[in-house]
């Protein structure tokens, strides 16, 4: 028996010490204390994504934060580079892909508050960290209070506060927080200078936030520190394994740190910061900007983030006492060109990661051309819970079990932790982590000393599996009952004329809810329900689209229950739809635009709606076709035939492989530059006309082995990478023209046996022929298209 003692009283969070907030007279004032945010007088659980809108076509942007909107983000991130908007000194450039306002603009129309991350050094794997060429060469010491640095910086934050005149919280804006800087670990004196220079050139926010790992130093109550946290890193050296400081983050704990974040940029690395603990930080609430959506590739190492590292990352910061989910990269994006150079981090620019020209996929949640993920469904099922329970999780704290792991390297105990409020709660348990697989564990039962009962859960022992992620409920309200326990985690509440709770099965695990039997009157549904003590105990349980439980309170009110298989409740999104609260189930992605469902792709032939609607609610009505359990039933028009097929010519056999270049400074392999490209492999693809259809989107899908490859169009670079095991996908909707005209060039390079870099141990290459390797196998065209219903 797994046991905890949750403390019958918190401390409450000291109030009023930060300098940070709206004024109190406005009716929605955002309002922050030492645990949580508040807004218009409720706790707030923003989860925020990065989605860097200069790196993205314009013309895409709706589209694109419709997607994020449907996968639960609440708040959108963005740099604002400045090698992008002043790459010239004085020559500002603010148009087309580049503008700030028509972007922040467009976030408000679709409901997305915005931070905006004015650095002025950002990095985010940008040409000197964002800074434009000419400042590195203006005579000033960049970072500090340089009187010379701050005349540079002072016209950039005139032209920033320009684009965001009437769009702050003060004239009823979308943006709710200003992050100053990036990894700016001794100057706390400067970002102070920062936060007077933003607000005299009218950027301003209720919330003002800095990074804080590396144990950063930061200006007492002005900012909240920001924290984040990796599967994995792509700035770690290419050693043959998982990276240490990534085990931490699948442990629960009340730690937020993880110095290893910017340790490559920082002097003295890991350890670059201030010394100490984290007791400071119990002045500001546990928030987070950069837990990792993915990572990026860089040439020496190359990563494959799968989507369970992700989201079982994710939870772990949620039961460990995170009020603030952000995470980077939430959308995927295309590194620009410059006129004076490319835009890139590299070894050429002094830094000690080699990264592609173009491509900052970061096998992100939603990819660089706006490919649906994995890690997309898996987050938005957090994200459904989040928007229900989230304002009672913020108030929530941290209880440990006594005997919690304490190493990290720790592969056998089981990792498990409380969050309560004292009278109710979640119970949090993470059996996964990456590269390692972690042994099940038999007989488990956890036993919850909670407003002094004891709750057991489950009954009967189980078996976690290998993988396990989830959150139950402890004492939890269903309706005017009290459920106690239940071994499935909350997904949403549906307002369906009455509530419905919505879960999911958890694990594979036996579904189990125990309700107080002083508060529930009678359960009535496709299950075994029994009394035992003081309890009403359901089982029995068959979750899918028909699992639907009608709970009948003590006192005449009723509620329902729909418990969903896992499967199912990973296609899940909510929203308002056809003039109700909706639950939607679709192999498709789906997104929710006004009175339009718009489904992605071609998976599945129906979507599943809760509740149904009516025959005579006009068109909405009319597309209903049948009933699964509870779920009307959408049918879908058939798939297209297939796309047309590709024509690969092979025009040129590669050279000898290029020769490991070690970069002096890092100590690390150093990417091909375009000479070594003429020694590629040459290859002439022809797109048909027809592969376009409308406006929809096309991936070219490369299957393909070797070391580096760039796609070409009229002798432009337009897409790269550095070949890491999954297929290479290039959106063409964006290039419709000139691919038609002109064919796809591709150059790939081979890979050699001994290449000093790092492939993740499921992708690596079974053979070098020759001591090398490079293979195209396939090139193929996937349709993205959209099915618009209402």
């Amino acid at each position: 028996m797994q046991r905890i003692t949750v403390p019958p009283e918190t401390t409450p969070p000291v109030e009023g010490h930060l300098r940070l907030g709206d004024p109190p007279h406005r009716p929605d004032a955002i309002t922050v204390n030492s645990r949580h945010l508040s807004r218009a007088g409720r706790p707030w659980f923003p989860i925020m994504g990065e989605f860097h809108y200069a790196r993205y076509p314009a013309a895409e942007w709706r589209e694109e934060l419709l997607k994020v909107r449907a996968g639960g983000i609440t708040v959108v991130a963005a740099y604002v580079f400045w090698n992008l908007h002043e790459e010239r000194r004085g020559v500002f450039d603010w148009s087309g892909d580049r503008d700030l306002r028509r972007f922040v603009t467009t976030c408000a129309e679709l409901g997305l508050d915005v931070v905006v991350r004015i650095g002025p050094w950002a990095h985010g794997e940008s040409r000197n960290g964002g800074f434009p060429d000419w400042l590195l060469d203006g005579g000033c010491v960049p970072r500090t209070d340089d009187p010379r640095y701050l005349a540079l910086v002072r016209p950039f934050f005139a032209q920033i506060g320009a684009r965001l005149r009437g769009l702050t919280r003060e004239h009823g804006g979308p943006v709710v927080a200003v992050q100053l800087e990036n990894e700016l670990h001794d100057q706390p004196g400067h970002l102070l200078t920062l936060k007077e220079l933003a607000r005299r050139a009218g950027i301003d926010a209720p919330l003002w936030t800095a990074t804080g790992w590396g144990h950063a130093q930061l200006p007492p109550d002005e900012v909240i520190p920001l924290f984040g946290g990796y599967p994995e890193a792509a700035w770690d050296t290419a050693h043959d394994g998982w990276p240490a400081q990534s085990r931490a983050h699948y442990f629960f704990g009340p730690g937020r740190d993880d110095d290893s974040i910017g340790a490559d940029l920082r002097p003295g690395g890991a350890s670059g910061g201030a010394s100490g603990g984290e007791s400071h930080l119990a002045r500001y609430p546990f928030a987070t900007c950069e837990l990792g959506g993915g990572m990026y590739t860089a040439y020496h190492r190359r990563p494959v983030v799968p989507a369970a590292d992700v989201a079982a990352l994710a939870l772990v910061k949620l039961g460990s006492g995170s009020v603030w989910q952000g995470y980077y990269m939430y959308h995927g994006a295309s590194q620009k060109i410059g006129e004076l150079s490319t835009l890139q981090e590299s070894h050429a620019t002094g830094y000690p990661n080699d990264c592609p020209v173009i491509t900052y996929d970061f096998q992100a949640p939603l990819g660089e051309y706006g490919q649906f993920r994995d890690s997309y469904r898996h987050l938005r099922l957090q994200h459904l819970w989040l928007a229900c329970d989230g304002p009672d999780l913020a108030t929530m704290t941290l209880t440990m079990p006594p005997d919690a792991p304490a190493d990290p390297a720790d592969r056998t105990a089981l990792r498990w932790a409380v969050r309560s409020d004292g009278r109710s709660g979640f119970l949090f348990v993470n059996h996964h982590q990456p590269v390692e697989t972690l042994p099940g564990h038999d007989g488990v039962r956890f036993a919850v000393e909670l407003d002094g009962r004891t709750l057991v859960v489950p009954r009967e022992p189980v078996t976690v599996p290998a993988g396990a992620c989830f959150a139950w409920p402890l004492a939890r309200r269903v309706g005017d009952g009290l459920l106690l326990t239940a071994t499935a985690q909350p997904v949403c509440v549906i307002d369906a004329g009455e509530p419905v709770h919505v879960f999911t099965q958890t694990a594979g695990l036996p579904v189990e809810l125990v309700f107080d039997a002083a508060t529930v009157a009678g359960v009535e549904g496709p299950a075994t329900v029994t009394t035992s003590g003081g309890d009403v105990v359901v089982r029995g349980l068959r979750p899918g689209p028909g699992c639907f439980l009608r709970v009948t309170a003590a006192g005449g009110g009723t509620a329902g229950v729909l418990v969903l298989d896992h499967d199912s409740a990973l296609t899940a999104t909510r929203g308002r739809l056809w003039g109700a609260d909706r639950l939607i189930l679709s192999g498709r992605p789906a997104v929710i635009d006004g009175d339009h469902l718009v489904l992605y792709g071609n998976d599945g032939d129906r979507v599943l709606i809760f509740p149904p609607p009516e025959p005579a609610a006009g068109p909405a009505g009319g597309f209903v076709s049948g009933t699964d359990g509870v779920f009307g039933v959408l049918p879908l028009p058939p798939q297209a035939d297939g796309p047309p097929a590709v024509v690969v010519e092979a025009v040129k056999e590669a050279g000898p492989a290029r020769p490991p270049v070690i970069d002096p400074a890092s100590g690390r392999a150093s990417a091909p530059v375009d000479a070594d490209f003429d020694a590629a492999a040459v290859y002439h693809l022809t797109i048909p006309e027809d592969a376009f259809t409308g406006d929809d989107e096309v991936l070219l899908r490369l299957d393909w082995t070797g070391d580096a490859g760039r796609a070409y169009l009229g002798g432009r670079l337009v897409a790269d990478q550095f070949w890491h095991g999954p297929p290479w996908e290039i959106g063409l909707r964006r290039f419709r023209d000139e691919v038609l005209e002109h064919g796809l060039e591709l150059r790939l390079l081979p890979l050699r046996e001994d290449a000093p870099v790092y492939l993740s141990p499921g992708f690596r290459p079974p053979a070098y022929p020759d001591g090398t390797v490079l293979e195209l196998r396939s090139a193929a065209l996937v349709p993205m298209p959209r099915t618009v219903l209402g």
